[in-house]
């Protein structure tokens, strides 16, 4: 198992009401980040709290959705498209 690395120190933890420096890495909520931030477009490969993530992480699953809807609209735009083209050819063989 690799090494969890400690906080900077200088701030306090407010479950601990600690400096970060000396809790954090013991902590279960101390969690590495790889991936690319959804404000800036920049890569974060990083140890934060989970509760300091989650910002970043909202963000992230709300443009995931609207992404998911928007291919199932169009997903849905296309089916009905082609239903139309089939009951176009029906009712000119009827």
């Amino acid at each position: 198992m690799s090494q969890i690395p400690r906080a900077d120190p200088g701030l306090i933890c407010p479950l601990h009401r600690k400096d970060v420096s000396k809790v954090c890495h013991m902590c279960p909520w101390w969690k590495h980040v790889r991936g690319t931030n959804p404000n800036t477009g920049e890569d974060v490969d990083s140890w934060q709290c989970a509760i300091a993530w989650l910002p970043m992480l909202l963000i992230e699953n709300a443009q995931q959705s609207r992404s998911a809807g928007a291919a199932t609209e169009s997903m849905r735009n296309e089916i009905v498209e082609r239903m139309d083209i089939q009951v176009g050819v029906r009712r000119r063989l009827e």
